[in-house]
């Protein structure tokens, strides 16, 4: 589990193919590697990779055909750089969001202007999952925890402070650009209990959760 605070930036080192998986390994000179060991998890561009390998400021990781198939990971390429995050502990501050590093799917950024010393991004989604991104939630992109400003059919709007800007790869974000996306959690799992309540169980009784009862316990 993440908070989609980005720690430090690295760069990708190596991509090398192994049938139809690929070893992805990351250079990052700025990730304090004194507690990583193999087996850890790291969030590398929102993606949660397991370490298969450690060496001098740096480490290797599997990315599965599973893996390829939703994430930006299928087009990168030698010398990208990619935002960082090792996996929280207990102690950590959840300054973000709980993020899981599970990808579920690559988005487009649409448009980029200035407002005041900030940038705006408009990012399309795909439309399976539009109906997880409300404006004012929350929303991983690239592995970041940010706020939706607003929304518009498929796409949505962020508003980026300089310090994000600096400490992430988002200023090299261009229109075109594909990101990593992971909606909220809590998005998931209402729609989950939602549709158990419409379609019921066999031999039990249908869940009696609905709109109108989360509406009126301030979920709506």
């Amino acid at each position: 589990m993440f908070t989609g605070i980005i720690e430090t930036m690295g760069t990708l080192a190596e991509l090398r193919r192994q049938g139809e998986d690929v070893v992805l390994t990351v250079e990052a000179a700025g990730l304090d590697f004194s507690d990583v060991k193999l087996g850890d998890s790291i969030a590398t561009n929102g993606v949660c990779l397991t370490v298969v390998s450690l060496g001098d400021r740096r480490y290797s990781a599997d990315v599965s055909l599973e893996t390829l198939s939703r994430t930006g990971f299928a087009q990168a390429k030698v010398g990208d750089r990619v935002n960082l995050e090792k996996a929280l502990t207990p102690s950590s501050r959840l300054g973000g969001h709980l993020v899981s590093g599970h990808v579920d799917g690559v988005g487009i950024v649409a448009s980029k202007q200035s407002c005041g010393r900030a940038i705006e991004y408009w990012i399309k989604a795909p439309a399976e999952l539009s109906r997880y991104i409300a404006e004012k939630g929350s929303i991983a992109v690239d592995g970041i925890s940010l706020t939706v400003n607003a929304v518009k059919g498929d796409a949505f709007r962020l508003t980026i402070v300089p310090h994000t800007a600096q400490e992430t790869t988002i200023a090299s974000w261009k229109p075109g650009h594909r990101v990593n996306l992971e909606v909220d959690q809590i998005a998931r799992y209402l729609e989950r209990l939602l549709q158990g309540g419409a379609q019921g169980r066999q031999g039990a009784a249908a869940s009696s959760l609905t709109l109108e009862k989360l509406a009126q316990s301030g979920f709506l």
